[in-house]
């Protein structure tokens, strides 16, 4: 298995990112509830201080998933 995604930001805006800790998805298209990031929210748009809401990692532990 390869982590080579690890702490790569440069995505499309449509991207679902998952975490390297937990494997919970961030999914553009539903945003963020817990860190109140509106639905639309491309991952590369979100505040560099945002962490994973159910692990608490940081951006770069999140890996682009295979489209």
């Amino acid at each position: 298995m390869s982590f080579e995604n690890f702490g790569q930001t440069e995505t499309s805006d449509d991207d679902r990112m998952e975490c390297g800790v937990c494997w919970s998805v961030y999914d553009p298209a539903e945003g963020d509830p817990v860190w109140q990031i509106p639905p639309g929210t491309p991952f590369s748009a979100l505040p560099e201080d945002w962490r994973c809401p159910t692990c608490d990692a940081p951006l770069a532990r999140f890996m682009r998933l295979g489209k």
